[in-house]
């Protein structure tokens, strides 16, 4: 125990999702309005039309940079470590130009606090743990003794079912119901339950399998991916999945069969923007490729082979 990775009291919060920590970080920097990038998730979007919260949307380049933000001093930025794959010098570049900036992390865990903004990581997708998220930087303490406390054991048992069961069936279903409660959760103090497990992790190893996974499927898919996803890591860079585009429509439904049931991620942001864009480009090819520490060698050549066959 004592192994939680970001610890104190002071320019910290522990919160219970990762959207109501951007929302959070939101409420910190005590704009009115926040640009954010088209290529995100729904789900921030919707929590901010559900907070009455104007909104400005930006799109991207190739390179992951803005091409049209343009930010009042008096609004706040959100700009988003993609895949993790983004060193923390990386991300203070993009934030540079901006007052009020938010980096979500939610992607990137042990992406370095970038100095001068509220910096936002999520538990869940890189720890065994039902919920939560950190806001880190300057006043992230402020309003969380405001907020009520999170529960999440009533739903947490999906975490062991999908050791037995795996991913499918009943593991699916329990996660599924874990996923309808966060859902309709409001910002809320982090459970003790997700602070516990947070606090158990071995993060050595989590991050020594991240790496050694990545480097070994970019070995084996660097040459028919259509990014390069390691143009903007450096040596600490940890990342969250390893990003394969590939301009084939079929290749998802045969990683399916395959029983990899990492999906395209945003999907409907290809209904929403033009097919010349930057945006439905990604989104309709992106396939985040798992690399995290339940696997290693075999199952990246595994997947490998479907995906060149």
């Amino acid at each position: 125990m004592g192994r939680e990775w970001y610890k104190g009291d002071t320019d910290i919060a522990r919160l219970n999702t990762g959207r109501m920590g951007i929302w959070h970080a939101f409420c910190v920097t005590g704009c009115r309005r926040i640009w954010i990038p088209i290529y995100q998730c729904d789900s921030i979007r919707e929590t901010f039309e559900k907070k009455g919260v104007e909104l400005c949307f930006y799109h991207q380049d190739k390179n992951f940079n803005p091409i049209d933000l343009k930010a009042k001093d008096d609004d706040a930025v959100l700009v988003v470590n993609y895949y993790g794959i983004m060193s923390s010098e990386r991300m203070a570049e993009l934030t540079k130009p901006y007052r009020h900036a938010i980096v979500d992390c939610a992607q990137a865990f042990f992406c370095k606090p970038v100095e001068g903004a509220l910096t936002v990581y999520s538990c869940r997708k890189f720890v065994g743990a039902p919920d939560g998220c950190y806001v880190v930087g300057k006043d992230a303490h402020k309003f969380v003794d405001d907020y009520p406390q999170c529960y999440s054991s009533d739903t947490a048992a999906f975490l062991l079912m999908r050791i037995e069961y795996g991913c499918e069936g009943k593991g699916y279903e329990a996660r599924g119901l874990n996923e309808h409660r966060i859902d309709a959760e409001d910002c809320m103090k982090m459970s003790k339950l997700t602070r516990t497990l947070m606090d158990a992790e071995d993060y050595a190893h989590n991050q020594q399998k991240r790496k050694e996974n990545f480097a070994y499927a970019h070995q084996l898919l660097g040459d028919i991916n259509k990014i390069d996803p390691t143009r903007y890591m450096d040596d600490e860079t940890i990342p969250m999945v390893y990003p394969l585009v590939v301009e084939d429509d079929a290749l998802i439904k045969r990683l399916f069969e395959a029983k990899h049931f990492q999906g395209h991620w945003w999907s409907y942001i290809c209904d929403e923007q033009p097919k010349d864009s930057f945006e439905h480009w990604i989104s309709r090819y992106v396939i985040p490729i798992t690399i995290d520490q339940r696997y290693g060698k075999e199952e990246l050549d595994y997947l490998a082979n479907i995906i060149k066959q």
